[in-house]
């Protein structure tokens, strides 16, 4: 039979067999435990709204023979309808943090060209842009990158990007609002 005693002065773990194996450091822990697992249905919730609502913009695509769902409106959906109640996944931050993110992105690409560097130069000035203009939305940042590297026609591009992010935001505020005891979506609009 194993015993494990701690020594937090030390750091490390000692095992009875006689094994030393260090503890996790200090500096590297974090301050609080992981938030309890939500219940399954609230994950089938959650993940059933993000599939359809991704699923739509797949369908819109395909009608107007353009890309609607792009990477980072998928992972704004995970924002969106798995932490609700995050700053990050309020209307404000998802609808305008997006537009916010392809401007920085369209002004990089016409003023220094569709290089990757560019590409990481616009996306560190988004993330300054959005907290400005308070509007955190990190999947945003990554729009920026998708506008530099892709030079999307922004006659095209800026109004589905923007229809993207509402239609995500009427999802979730409908679906927090048909499911009873749901988190109720926006915390706030604007």
């Amino acid at each position: 039979m194993s015993v494990d005693t701690s020594d937090t002065r030390t750091g490390r773990v000692a095992k009875a067999a006689g094994r030393v194996r260090p503890a996790l450091p200090s500096a590297l822990a974090g301050r609080a435990p992981a938030p309890a697992s939500p219940a399954r249905a609230t994950a089938l919730h959650s993940g059933g709204v993000a599939a359809a609502a991704l699923l739509a913009l797949v369908g819109i695509g395909a009608l107007l023979r353009e890309p609607v769902l792009i990477p980072p409106i998928a992972a704004s959906a995970a924002i969106v309808y798995g932490v609700p109640a995050l700053p990050l996944a309020q209307p404000r931050s998802v609808v305008a943090g997006h537009l916010l993110c392809a401007a920085v992105g369209y002004l990089g690409l016409a003023l220094l060209g569709g290089a990757p560097w560019v590409a990481a130069l616009g996306a560190g000035v988004a993330v300054g842009a959005m907290t400005l203009a308070r509007t955190p939305h990190s999947p945003a940042a990554a729009t920026t990158v998708v506008v530099v590297l892709q030079a999307p026609d922004p006659v095209v591009f800026v109004p589905l990007l923007a229809g993207a992010a509402l239609l995500l935001v009427l999802a979730g505020t409908a679906a927090s609002r048909a499911r009873r005891g749901a988190v109720r979506y926006p915390v706030y609009w604007w």
